[in-house]
């Protein structure tokens, strides 16, 4: 199949954290090492687990974080200061650094597939891609009914229609799509899967698809998407097929290793 297949391009587009941002990861890190020496077994496992969410929410963007369960009571704010939605791409690095390659896409006539873990996050992101760039997106979660899921495929793939971005939650939209109208993949949030990637990338990347394919990558610097970024690539500690069964692996790794992974680095504070 790749013998009859266009170009295919990855890049790593890296991130760094907003003030926000870097006061919310210090915070949760902060708590998640404070009580982690006092937990065994499933708790344990458990708590890694929770605050590896919440980490990731918050490279995602603040007001995915302060509006998920519990997050409020964690760092000590109230829901009701997440903000409007004209300032919604200043608050995240990520979002930005996003938000300024889908306008370069758009821009040479690209169409783009958008993938991210969270149904929060896509409404977000369908949202400041409105506001921002003033372009139309459709969103496929797994909350999407079949008909309209036919539907927003359809739509997509239809040559003469103008919506340049198709935003699809990891499960729903992974496996058993024909999306080759984009020429553009983003993987907003990563699963820490090469597996799981590479059959989201196969959504625009297969039989069908005429144009030379990018895949972008993100990473926000210093935090702990770099460090297994960095991990993943050189194989450290990891064996493949620890890494082929999700992020599970993390929960055993000991507070020291933890606190490795998970405390910020200089790095992400460049732009503070």
């Amino acid at each position: 199949m790749a013998d009859d297949l266009p170009e295919c391009f990855e890049t790593k587009e890296y991130a760094t954290l907003t003030p926000e941002q870097v006061s919310l990861y210090e915070r949760v890190v902060n708590a998640m090492l404070g009580d982690i020496d006092r937990v065994e077994g499933i708790q344990r496992r458990g708590l890694v687990l929770a605050t590896l969410v919440k980490l990731k929410q918050v490279c995602n963007h603040p007001a995915q974080f302060l509006a998920s369960a519990g997050a409020s009571r964690i760092v000590g704010l109230a829901k009701e200061e997440q903000g409007d939605a004209p300032v919604l791409s200043a608050r995240s690095g990520k979002a930005a650094r996003m938000l300024s390659l889908l306008e370069e896409a758009i821009a040479s006539g690209g169409k783009a597939l958008v993938f991210t873990q969270f149904r929060q996050m896509g409404q977000l992101l369908a949202s400041m891609i409105r506001h921002d760039l003033d372009e139309e997106s459709l969103f496929l979660h797994g909350g999407t009914p079949q008909v309209k899921r036919q539907q927003m495929i359809d739509r997509f793939q239809d040559p003469t229609n103008d919506i340049p971005v198709f935003i699809l939650s990891l499960k729903a939209g992974g496996l058993g799509l024909n999306l080759t109208a984009a020429n553009h993949v983003f993987h907003f949030d990563r699963w820490w899967n090469p597996a799981v990637e590479r059959q989201a990338t196969d959504r625009a990347y297969r039989i069908g698809q005429t144009q030379a394919v990018h895949v972008h990558k993100f990473v926000c610097l210093g935090t702990l998407e770099e460090r297994i970024d960095q991990m993943i690539e050189r194989k450290e500690e990891l064996a493949e097929g620890i890494i082929g069964g999700g992020e599970q692996w993390i929960a055993d790794l000991t507070t020291n290793q933890l606190r490795d992974i998970f405390q910020l680095r200089d790095s992400a504070l460049e732009a503070c």
